[in-house]
């Protein structure tokens, strides 16, 4: 996805089930994606977002974060971590897909499929602004609060 584009009228499921339809998101808004709950750096991510999500209200933003872990697995995972950021499920993968986030990553030398870390910020007229690719988590949820803050 390049800068300039549209937010892709695909649909992700929310923890409580029902359809989150991304073209209706309150602008502007981060979409963030990580590949699994409850790991390590999935949820300092998380926690990092969560503990600026007052500022990113303050500065306009909403901020989804995805990956394909199930609704319940989210809800778990939220609870456990006392998390306030909201998170969505998406298990068919189509998300991904859209985004260009799916893909081959390695480990200790084993290549494998799964969700690239990264992050998109969408601006009051839902057309992309800046992506972050390969995100690296300590201090990256402060950069995205601060472009957000310079939109």
């Amino acid at each position: 996805m390049n800068e300039g584009a549209t937010i892709p009228p695909v649909s992700v499921t929310a923890m409580d089930g029902t359809p989150v339809r991304l073209s209706h998101l309150p602008l502007p808004a981060v979409v963030y994606f990580y590949p699994q709950d409850d790991t390590a750096g999935c949820t300092r991510e998380a926690q990092d977002f969560s503990s600026l999500s007052d500022s990113f209200a303050a500065a306009g933003a909403s901020v989804l974060g995805i990956s394909k872990d199930p609704p319940a697995a989210h809800a778990t995972f939220t609870a456990k971590h006392d998390l306030s950021v909201t998170l969505a499920s998406d298990t068919d993968g189509s998300v991904c897909d859209a985004f260009g986030v799916w893909g081959e990553k390695q480990m200790y030398g084993r290549s494998y499929m799964g969700i690239e870390r990264a992050t998109f910020l969408f601006g009051a007229d839902g057309r992309l602004v800046r992506a972050w690719r390969k995100v690296k988590v300590p201090g990256h949820a402060q950069a995205v609060l601060d472009a957000v803050r310079a939109l």
